[in-house]
């Protein structure tokens, strides 16, 4: 079964929202989807642009026959796992997570997040 434009605007991917608190307003992009990001002044507007965004990125793509992911689901991940790492450098990380008097486990999600964010 060939997948069409209304079967992909019914799928539910994830929007993230981020506030620009420098200039105001927001930007509106589906992760899934590499490239389909807009803008806005306000939330509403912002969902109402980020699914005409989503509209025309699959148009192109099914016009070009270029291949459209499925939604990835964050359900499928527990949150958890194991990583081996450095006895030197889980010293240091110990050592700044008490600096900063939170666990180990958050100073490392705070790091991680903000790399992931950087990228």
């Amino acid at each position: 079964m060939k997948k069409d434009l209304a079967h992909y605007m019914n799928l539910n991917y994830r929007i993230e929202v981020i506030e620009d608190k420098e200039e105001g307003g927001y930007a509106f992009s589906c992760p899934d989807l590499k490239g389909c990001i807009t803008c806005a002044d306000t939330i509403q507007q912002g969902f109402e642009m980020i699914a005409d965004a989503k509209k025309s990125w699959f148009t192109t793509c099914l016009a070009d026959n270029i291949p459209i992911p499925e939604p990835s689901n964050i359900n499928e991940y527990s949150g958890q796992f194991k990583l081996r790492i450095p006895k030197s450098l889980h010293k240091a990380l110990a050592e700044r997570s008490q600096q900063e008097g939170i666990s180990m486990n958050q100073y490392c999600v705070y790091l991680l997040s903000s790399m992931v964010n950087a990228i």
